[in-house]
């Protein structure tokens, strides 16, 4: 049997529950994809952090068009990362993000409606995290993430989109607490200009490093997933990456963990683990 902690993605704001309802929730959803293709589940605490990433009063999560200058600007940065054509680029710092985007969704055969919502609600939720301006979000998500792998002593997480981020500097802020194996899923801990360069700690000379309480670490992304990127990004700009896997197919439907947790690598990454140490 098999204990685990989970750090949510984007997306997962529950008004009106308490911190603890809502993590019990994010927990139930988690276990239930989860227990799909790997049954032997003992427990899923999933720490929840996504209340300190709203200003209160704030609605329209997925309004593209009222984005803070900060979530624009990382919005476009990461637009540069794509395969946008090569006619296009000097213009997109200037193209109305609705137009670019509709361009995104045809050439990947998604819905504009529905890229715009995930990418207003991914890049909102970043910049709210990142803001260099103001840290406190970012603290006490954190601390959310440190208190729960303090608290619950389980030697296996799994991080979803930005959840990757929160428990790569909860990792680091808390070398003491030993893990054996951290699983990151549609991670954009490599995103280039919007997300890579900002982290705490800074990557040296170009290179980011797991944490050293992390026995190993596994990276697996649908090479569908628009934020996962640049594809296999991760095992080169981080050192000792264990596993990068950009070939979990039918992974990516708008980014959604339970498409990741249903998937048959991540069984067999928790199968693999679990015959080691049982």
């Amino acid at each position: 049997m098999l204990q685990i902690i989970g750090v949510h993605g984007v997306g997962n704001h529950r008004p009106g529950e308490t911190v603890e309802h809502a993590a019990l929730q994010l927990s139930t959803v988690w276990r239930r994809h989860l227990s799909t293709g790997f049954p032997a589940i003992q427990s899923i605490d999933v720490a929840y952090y996504a209340d300190q990433l709203r200003a209160p009063g704030r609605q329209g999560g997925d309004d593209l068009d009222n984005l803070p200058p900060e979530a624009e600007q990382m919005l476009r940065a990461w637009l540069e990362s794509l395969d946008l054509p090569i006619q296009g680029r000097q213009g997109w710092g200037t193209w109305p993000l609705r137009q670019v985007l509709s361009w995104v969704a045809e050439r990947r055969g998604l819905s504009p409606r529905l890229v715009n919502m995930f990418v207003a609600t991914f890049f909102r939720e970043v910049a709210a995290y990142l803001n260099p301006d103001d840290d406190s979000a970012r603290t006490a998500a954190r601390e959310r993430v440190v208190h729960t792998l303090r608290s619950r002593h389980a030697k296996v997480v799994i991080a979803h989109s930005l959840g990757s981020v929160v428990a790569y500097e909860a990792l680091w802020e808390c070398q003491d607490v030993p893990v054996d194996l951290l699983i990151t899923l549609g991670s954009p801990l490599a995103l280039p200009h919007a997300v890579f360069p900002r982290l705490c700690p800074p990557p040296a000379d170009g290179r980011g490093a797991r944490p050293p309480g992390v026995a190993r670490w596994v990276n697996l992304a649908d090479p569908g997933d628009l934020v996962a990127v640049p594809p296999f990004g991760v095992s080169r700009r981080f050192a000792d990456v264990d596993v990068d896997e950009h070939s979990v197919a039918h992974a990516f439907d708008f980014h959604l963990v339970s498409n990741y947790l249903s998937c048959a690598r991540v069984a067999s990454v928790l199968t693999e683990y679990s015959r080691r140490n049982g």
